[in-house]
């Protein structure tokens, strides 16, 4: 991509707690709980943003004021320097959040790690137990 990194403190910057539908409004979170998703990371939110086709950029030293424990953000320009749009389809940085928190939960490591959680908790069940206590 052809992009000047000089300028890079002018790009939108995206906390992956912006997305957390565990947070709350006061927490953070700046999208519907419905529309978010659950513990975004900023390797994902960076993963998410290189499919758009925007350029992108992991600040793995920064962390967000209200969360100072997780650390990371990810710069992300949405106009170039002539005001041109570098993805037509996304000309707002809540669009973009948006569009991340919708590709996020398909993204191909979040997917691969929610799977042997999931099988491990359906062979670990309670057996039925029928007829009454006895006393």
């Amino acid at each position: 991509m052809d992009v000047d990194m000089q300028n890079i403190k002018k790009w939108v910057v995206i906390y992956p707690v912006y997305k957390n539908s565990k947070k709350t409004l006061a927490e953070g979170r700046r999208i519907n709980a419905s529309k978010a998703c659950e513990s975004p990371t900023c390797a994902e939110i960076y993963d998410c943003c290189a499919h758009l086709k925007l350029p992108c950029a992991i600040e793995s030293e920064k962390a967000y004021p209200r969360d100072f424990m997780q650390r990371g953000r990810v710069r992300v320009l949405l106009k170039r320097e002539d005001g041109s749009l570098c993805n037509p389809a996304i000309s707002s940085r809540r669009e973009l959040m948006l569009h991340v928190a919708e590709l996020v939960p398909r993204h191909p490591g979040r997917t691969k790690k929610q799977e042997p959680a999931l099988s491990s908790t359906a062979n670990v069940s309670k057996p039925v137990k029928g007829g009454k206590k006895k006393r």
